[in-house]
């Protein structure tokens, strides 16, 4: 399998962003513990770093979790 093999859109899906090679990839990337997802589009995966960066913010701001 190359490269270009684990970004393109024939399986449809689960996708992942690879943190080892920060691009999308299908079901057959990378190890799970080196990839963000999955995700149910390309769309969602490509923005797999701001949704996170979003939800710590979210987090950090959230009562319950928040410690004085």
């Amino acid at each position: 399998m190359t490269s270009d093999d684990r970004t393109s859109d024939t399986s449809g899906g689960p996708w992942y962003w690879s943190l080892l090679h920060s691009r999308v990839e299908g079901p057959d990337g990378d190890p799970n513990d080196s990839r963000l997802g999955p995700y149910a589009t390309r769309e969602e995966a490509e923005r797999a770093l701001e949704t996170a960066r979003e939800r710590s913010e979210a987090w950090d701001e959230d009562p319950k979790w928040k410690r004085d």
